[in-house]
């Protein structure tokens, strides 16, 4: 006994496509006026730049680098300057790519936001800095591979440290964040941050203190975890963009009330020919017609009229009317 066939033969299948070719569901026109309103939307996709986010940052670049300048200058023991760089937003294996072989890769897990920071410093810094410490000049190697020294581990654990207090000080006057240290890498492969997918928020620092050669600090965010606090950011950024205008108003209000002016006031104005000026000679006088009043000029405009008169032994103008407008 053979079993009957289950599936259909080719002649099948083709007549019953065209059967259901012919079968129509409704108006045409209906279908594609409700196709005009449909909006294609991607599932799962993703938010990647996060404005309201980068704009705080952008606005603390200024202030870390000023609090990052007096942490680097005791241990450099000269001068340093800081530049704070636009931020940057790319893909984590993008960045780790570009990175070489052996970095001081400092991680921190953020509270009570949700995800990774990472603060990436040039090793060679910090041997320089080390040298530097102990009375060097600082400038002795422009990279370095390998591992570090027991000295450029305690340095690097004192600057990182540092770093982070900074970074805590200048959030709470946001959003208040702490940084706990989870790890430390030299190869940014073994970074494990986030996936390298996703993506980062760079904040990059050059320093170049006294006459060693400058280097980059970078302070990295995971967009993923600056999403999720996106709406507050943005009304604290308000707030405090409103709260800065009305202070700026009051500091230049307070300033332009001690700028200094030029007054004076002219009492007559003769007219004289060139030839009656090239004429005069020590003893001539020039009569002159005084007017009930006159004015008072700041710079060149005319501020107000008054009377001249004395008061308590001295020559005085007594104001009598301010111009309009002022």
């Amino acid at each position: 006994m053979t079993r009957a066939s289950s599936s259909l033969s080719g002649d099948e299948v083709a007549a019953l496509m065209d059967e259901l070719s012919d079968i129509s569901f409704g108006d045409e026109d209906v279908a594609r006026d409700s196709n005009a309103n449909v909006i294609p939307f991607a599932l799962g996709q993703r938010k990647e730049r996060p404005t309201a986010d980068l704009a705080l940052i952008e606005r603390m670049n200024e202030r870390l680098g000023r609090r990052m300048r007096d942490i680097i200058e005791p241990i450099a023991q000269a001068r340093a300057q800081v530049e704070a760089h636009p931020l940057e937003t790319r893909r984590f294996d993008e960045w780790q790519r570009n990175q070489p072989d052996f970095m001081s890769l400092s991680l921190f897990r953020i509270r009570p936001a949700k995800g990774t920071m990472m603060i990436a410093i040039e090793p060679a810094f910090i041997s320089n800095m080390v040298d530097a410490f102990y009375g060097g000049t600082g400038g002795g190697i422009a990279t370095k591979s390998g591992e570090f020294t027991p000295s450029e581990e305690r340095l690097l654990h004192r600057l990182t440290k540092a770093i982070t207090d900074i970074l805590v000080r200048s959030w709470s006057e946001f959003y208040p964040l702490q940084f706990e240290p989870v790890a430390h890498e030299t190869n940014p492969i073994f970074a494990s941050m986030m996936r390298g997918d996703e993506g980062v928020v760079v904040q990059r620092f050059t320093i170049k203190p006294g006459i060693t050669r400058s280097t980059r600090i970078e302070i990295l965010y995971p967009l993923s975890m600056l999403q999720p606090i996106e709406d507050e950011l943005a009304s604290r950024v308000h707030r405090d963009s409103d709260a800065d205008a009305d202070e700026w108003r009051t500091k230049l209000a307070a300033a332009l009330e001690n700028v200094a002016l030029p007054v004076r006031s002219v009492l007559a104005r003769p007219e004289m020919t060139v030839a009656q000026l090239l004429a005069l000679k020590p003893g001539d006088v020039i009569p002159i017609n005084l007017s009930s009043t006159v004015p008072l000029l700041v710079g060149n405009r005319r501020f107000a009229n008054g009377t001249i008169g004395e008061q308590e032994g001295r020559a005085a103008m007594m104001i009598d009317t301010i111009g309009k407008g002022l």
